[in-house]
């Protein structure tokens, strides 16, 4: 899977392209990662993307014509590239969604700052538009950054043990509590049907527990 990012900050995505599941889906040719400088589409000498909102108010709007030009020079070599807005306006980021953009061959994520980018972008150029929570962050970045690991993780082969993926959500629950090494630790134990080897009554009791912990904490997922 490709991920084609249009950012002003391209040395922030260095976090996940060299560090962690990500990077080590980037080193099995799983997924690459490819970040555009908007500003080297500017079409004037200060490289300036962005201009006062008509209408007035605080703050600055990104310019339809680096974005569109950008997104078309992407789309020469990956014309089926889907194009994802991160913005809190989008539909929520969620493992049912993560699991339909993982089977894309090609994603191109814009990641807005100041005011956000001209609507006439988002009309006319966006396929998706994402939001990672009913919150407002500084720019797209981090949210792009949450989006491509999310994805990651559902691509066949990126996990080293495909068990992994049955975490929360993945089963339509949260997940159940997990423990290591010691057995006692300042006077708290393990519970003992982990340590009773009847694989059977751990299950249900694994079962049992994302249950109570799903009620407790997310109880709209008991109602779906």
């Amino acid at each position: 899977m490709i991920f084609d990012i249009i950012t002003l900050f391209p040395q922030m995505f260095s976090a996940i392209r060299d560090e962690g599941v990500v990077a080590r889906g980037i080193k099995k040719s799983l997924l690459s990662i490819n970040t555009w400088q908007l500003r080297d589409f500017a079409d004037n000498k200060y490289r300036s993307v962005d201009g006062a909102p008509y209408g007035g108010g605080a703050g600055m709007v990104m310019q339809v014509k680096p974005i569109r030009d950008c997104i078309a020079k992407i789309k020469q070599k990956k014309p089926q590239s889907t194009v994802i807005y991160l913005s809190p306006q989008g539909e929520k980021l969620t493992h049912k969604l993560a699991l339909e953009l993982a089977n894309l061959n090609s994603v191109i994520l814009l990641c807005g700052r100041y005011e956000g980018v001209d609507e006439r972008v988002v009309e006319h150029d966006v396929d998706r538009e994402v939001s990672i929570g009913d919150y407002v962050i500084s720019g797209g970045e981090l949210a792009a950054m949450v989006l491509i690991d999310t994805v990651a993780r559902q691509i066949p082969k990126v996990l080293g043990n495909s068990a992994s993926l049955n975490d929360s959500f993945a089963q339509g629950l949260l997940d159940h509590p997990h423990y290591t090494r010691p057995e006692i630790i300042d006077g708290q134990s393990v519970p003992e049907v982990l340590l009773s080897g009847h694989q059977a009554n751990i299950d249900a009791w694994r079962k049992q527990q994302a249950l109570k912990i799903s009620q407790q904490k997310c109880p709209y997922l008991l109602k779906k």
